[in-house]
């Protein structure tokens, strides 16, 4: 799955980003199949998100122009759904 049990949502599993939210907003992760899986506390607003989804943590701060959390959602705040 996208989240699997006790591990972050690193940049690399993301595939897409839909709506716009900040950082800190509690955003919804979905599978291929549009079905919730889990809910986390963005630790990026969505147009960050955007330019880093698909890409390996190391490179975020290249991509972003500045240093950050290397997940996009950390584990500790993130619960999974099914």
């Amino acid at each position: 799955g996208v989240c699997p049990q006790g591990r972050s949502l690193l940049p690399v599993g993301v595939i897409a980003v839909r709506g716009e939210f900040m950082r800190g907003d509690l955003v919804r992760c979905v599978n291929s199949e549009g079905q919730e899986v889990a809910r986390g506390l963005s630790n990026y607003g969505s147009v960050d998100a955007q330019k880093v989804m698909g890409r390996a943590s190391a490179d975020m701060e290249a991509l972003l122009g500045f240093g950050g959390d290397e997940e996009l959602i950390h584990r500790d705040n993130l619960i999974t759904t099914r």
